[in-house]
């Protein structure tokens, strides 16, 4: 079976009236949701933004030309150690982020406290404490301090008792005075006052809070964001703060701290150089002092002043020769030095002492590679344990250049010993020839050349010092600043349009369910789609609900009810147009009391009337007679209904009541109530009323019993041509209508049976209506509101 193309339009379309029937709801919802979204918004505490961007510098990149395969595989830092990654890991380390929490004081925050929310004072607070203990125990405190200032020089603190400062009574607190030391578990603290414009105010409440600097570190760790690109050497910060003042100067104490962390890397490498020549510059200082007593005890004791000149080609040979083994004994001296270093098992550091001169290229890269691994090491192990596997790794490669060099080292100083033992032979020849020397001469000789030889090394010894003093001094930090941490001061969280937006959605969202599924779980009939899906049974048409005051149509009515009872007359009289030469008998039932089958007999009666048509109204519904009332009839005396069938003296036109306002409506009420109606109904004198009126009226219209409840509608249902059964929107259920209508319909034991839909509220869950009332239905006397003028 093929599906109706418009249901689905009709669905939507009645899902949407039915969210707009409770318009109402939904805006005093959306209201209150706006209304908490904006206190929300007052209240909270709000988030900023700083980044910034630093590159670092890769020193030995920076000293040639990067090659094209180097571009092309990612970037200059893309090497298998991945540099960057490690440089972010130090940033993010606990060890940096501590240094920036003590440097910048950020476990001591102050708060302003207001009647809801409280307010950190994060530059220039108004107070300021000093602390007698250290700073290593100030670091690991836990606690907070409370305190109202009563004036420019005193103040009362308060203990933590989970009460605010407003709620507090003062006498519970313990005056001090700025200044006056105030004792703790962890030592006395002074509280100081600001000053000027940043004074306190008489009469603030403020709370002084003290955090261990373990805990700020983590929040800080989590709070700080360190990313970059691939094969990039830029790095950007990023944090959000309740305060942006602070969060720019956490990211800028955080890249202090990391080039001060680079720079002492660097440092200790110098140092360890600088150290190792100054030992050497004072054991050589004593050897050369040593050198120079014995030349001078010499010279005074021998009384020699210069050498002889008689072997002045000699001596320029030897000179020679005594300077390259001079120069070969230094070298010597140096490798014996450096050896002495690299075998030392007691240095404070595994750093080695670079460019001391002993005239190789090689094992100069070398002792430089050893210690930027040396140095790599020691900043991971800042971070971690020994068992890390790049550490591991790093110190295997340490101990093989260790190894290696030490090699490298035997054997230059195997080589220039035997370099120097030529020398030395040679210099023996020379020697030889200047045997005739005086013996003094050459022992002067020998003294001097052991003091240039001393004298020399001291120098070299002197100027490396120099060179090393240069060079740490010429150091660079390792990031380069691109941006300075930088804030807009504007919160980024909460987003107010989101907030916003959010609670709108959250305001309509829940009435929209709650409405959706009240409506799912409702089994109540509210418009002619409910009745019409629930009963296949002709449907007469629909009652709107009106007030209670004018509980009957009038002749020259513009009401929605006029209305609709004329249109319900008319689609009674096309059902009933075979009927001629004879009233049409119309019964008017429901399912339970209640539903306003009086209040629509009466005003159907009504209606029939004031269109030119004699009717005769019965109230056959002898239990709960109500039917007089809606008439507006006082005069109840005369007899009705049930005394005509109990009282076969009286005559049927002896019960019938004449209304005043309507000359062809008459009615005949229900009479004394009896203790048997059912049985009452069953009599043959129901039948001869009905067939003595059946041609002297248009129409006949009975009030009948509830179907639901009472069997006597059942009883007298025969003498109907037709049975307007009465439903009650908003008032009866689905499933009732089911058990108790719809076998009367399907059994056929109510003739010509129709349904007609009673006090539907225009809009009520998703009613639209047709507007009765509107248009041709409009009183055209009526005047218009003023807000509806212009307005066809």
């Amino acid at each position: 079976m093929e599906s109706n193309p418009v249901s689905k339009p009709n669905e939507i379309r009645q899902s949407v009236d039915l969210f707009l029937s409770n318009w109402k709801i939904l805006l005093f919802c959306s209201v209150v949701a706006l209304f908490l979204g904006y206190t929300y918004l007052r209240y909270t505490t709000y988030q900023y933004n700083a980044n910034a961007t630093i590159k670092i510098i890769d020193e030995k990149q920076s000293k040639k030309l990067p090659s094209i395969g180097e571009m092309t595989s990612g970037g200059l830092f893309s090497d298998g150690t991945d540099k960057i990654k490690d440089e972010i890991e130090t940033i993010q380390s606990r060890t940096l982020i501590s240094n920036v929490v003590k440097a910048l004081d950020l476990n001591i925050r102050c708060f302003a406290e207001g009647n809801i929310k409280e307010r950190e004072i994060y530059r220039n607070p108004p107070v300021k404490l000093s602390f007698f203990a250290s700073d290593s125990i100030i670091h690991q405190v836990d606690t907070t301090l409370y305190i109202k200032i009563k004036s420019p020089t005193q103040f009362l603190a308060f203990k933590k008792e989970g009460k605010s400062l407003i709620d507090r009574d003062e006498q519970t607190g313990v005056p001090y005075t700025f200044g006056e030391k105030i004792k703790t578990g962890f030592g006395g603290m002074v509280l100081t006052p600001n000053i000027g414009d940043h004074a306190p105010v008489i009469g603030s409440n403020l709370k002084i809070s003290i955090t261990s600097v373990s805990k700020i570190v983590n929040s800080y760790q989590r709070k700080i964001k360190v990313s970059t690109d691939k094969g990039s050497s830029v790095i950007k910060l990023d944090l959000n703060e309740s305060n942006s003042y602070k969060a720019v100067d956490v990211l800028n104490q955080i890249i202090d701290e990391y080039n001060n962390d680079v720079l002492l890397d660097k440092e200790s490498v110098v140092k360890t150089t600088s150290d190792f020549i100054n030992n050497r510059l004072k054991q050589v200082s004593e050897e050369l002092e040593k050198v120079d007593y014995t030349a001078e005890d010499l010279q005074k004791k021998e009384g020699l002043t210069a050498l002889d000149s008689r072997a002045d080609l000699n001596l320029q040979t030897g000179q020679q020769l005594q300077s390259q083994i001079s120069s070969t004994a230094n070298n010597i001296e140096m490798l014996s030095f450096l050896e002495e270093e690299i075998s030392s098992t007691n240095k404070s550091n595994d750093m080695l002492p670079a460019d001391i001169g002993i005239g190789d290229s090689n094992t100069s890269q070398v002792i430089k590679r050893h210690n930027e691994l040396v140095a790599e090491r020691d900043r991971i192990l800042r971070n971690s344990t020994t068992k890390n596997p790049v550490v591991i790794q790093l110190n295997n490669q340490i101990e093989s250049l260790k190894s290696n060099l030490l090699n490298s080292v035997k054997n230059i100083k195997q080589t220039s010993l035997l370099t120097l033992n030529n020398l030395s032979r040679d210099n023996a020849r020379i020697q030889g020839r200047l045997s005739a020397a005086p013996k003094k001469a050459r022992q002067f000789r020998d003294i001097k050349r052991q003091q240039d030889i001393k004298e020399s090394l001291y120098l070299y010894l002197l100027e490396k010092r120099e060179e090393s003093a240069i060079r740490l001094g010429m150091y660079t930090p390792n990031a380069k600043i691109i941006d300075s941490a930088y804030s807009s001061h504007r919160p980024v969280a909460p987003n107010k349009m989101i907030v916003y937006i959010a609670s709108l959605l959250f305001g309509l969202g829940i009435p929209i369910a709650f409405i959706y599924i009240s409506d799912l779980l409702n089994t109540k009939i509210y418009k002619k789609e409910d009745l019409v899906d629930t009963l296949n049974i002709p449907y007469l048409g629909d009652i709107p609900k009106s007030s209670k005051k004018q509980k009957l149509v009038k002749k020259i009515d513009y009401s929605p009810k006029a209305e609709a009872f004329r249109i319900v007359k008319s689609n009674i009289d096309f059902m009933l147009r075979n009927i001629k030469g004879r009233s049409k008998k119309l019964f008017i039932t429901s399912t339970v009391p209640q539903e306003g089958k009086s209040h629509t007999s009466s005003n159907l009666a009504a209606s029939i009337a004031f269109s030119g048509k004699s009717v005769l109204l019965i109230e056959t519904d002898i239990r709960v007679p109500k039917l007089l009332e809606y008439l507006n009839i006082k005069d109840q005396s005369k007899q009705g209904l049930s005394d005509y069938i109990a009282d076969t003296s009286l005559k049927p036109q002896d019960i019938v009541l004449k209304h005043e306002d309507n000359p062809l409506l008459d009615i005949i009420s229900s009479g004394t109530i009896p203790p048997n109606p059912s049985e009452l109904l069953m009599n043959e004198r129901v039948e001869e009323l009905f067939n003595y009126f059946d041609t002297k009226y248009d129409y006949i219209v009975a009030d009948t019993s509830a179907v639901g409840i009472v069997s006597d509608t059942l009883l007298i249902s025969h003498l109907a041509d037709m049975f307007i059964y009465v439903v009650s929107a908003d008032n009866i259920d689905k499933r009732l209508l089911q058990h108790v209508a719809l076998p009367l319909y399907t059994e056929k034991r109510l003739p010509n049976m129709t349904m007609l839909l009673n006090s539907v509220s225009l809009g009520k869950k998703g009613y639209g209506g047709y507007g009765y009332g509107y248009g041709y239905g409009n009183n055209p006397q009526r005047k218009k509101k003023w807000y509806k003028f212009g307005k066809s």
